[in-house]
């Protein structure tokens, strides 16, 4: 990871001066500042609409019961492209606009989603890992019944009632 980072911490500022240089002898001075200023600030306000649409969606997700993974990793992407509209530059500010995409946006969280392992920590100190099959399915979406004797790990067996919150089942 260190050699990644170390790579970008010196190439995109490269990248990025040499793109100044093109276009502010294309444009100059002062429009190639202009520039930056306004996709910054278009960028910022364009973050925080964004944002509150994804939270509004990860409250509908709550309220019908459901877990809205993807909508809070596209919130936390949506604040890695302010931080790359903020930051001056043109290549940054592209890819910061492209991540404000929804369609792109969600396909990265998706891929992303797919290649993380959430591991958890019991408190008897039991460490375990959950991680989607090939089909893309966690091992809770999976038929109850199929045991699988070659995957090693622990079996976790209970009961669960599924209610539907309908007006005719409420009391008041």
């Amino acid at each position: 990871m260190f050699p990644i980072l170390l790579l970008l911490f010196i190439f995109v500022p490269i990248i990025e001066i040499g793109l100044f240089i093109q276009v502010g002898g294309f444009l100059g001075l002062w429009p190639t500042i202009a520039l930056v200023l306004i996709t910054a600030f278009v960028g910022a306000s364009l973050v925080r609409s964004q944002g509150l649409q994804t939270l509004m969606s990860v409250q509908n997700r709550l309220q019908q019961g459901e877990l809205p993974a993807q909508q809070i990793f596209e919130g936390v992407m949506l604040a890695v492209a302010g931080v790359l509209l903020l930051t001056p530059g043109f290549m940054t500010d592209a890819l910061g606009m492209l991540v404000l995409l929804p369609a792109p946006r969600a396909m990265i969280a998706k891929y992303l989603m797919s290649k993380m392992v959430v591991k958890s920590m019991g408190s008897n100190g039991f460490h375990g890992s959950f991680q989607g099959d090939q089909f893309g399915q966690s091992p809770f979406e999976q038929d109850p019944f199929h045991r699988d004797d070659s995957q090693q790990g622990s079996t976790f067996e209970g009961e669960y009632e599924r209610k539907d919150d309908d007006d005719r089942n409420r009391l008041n």
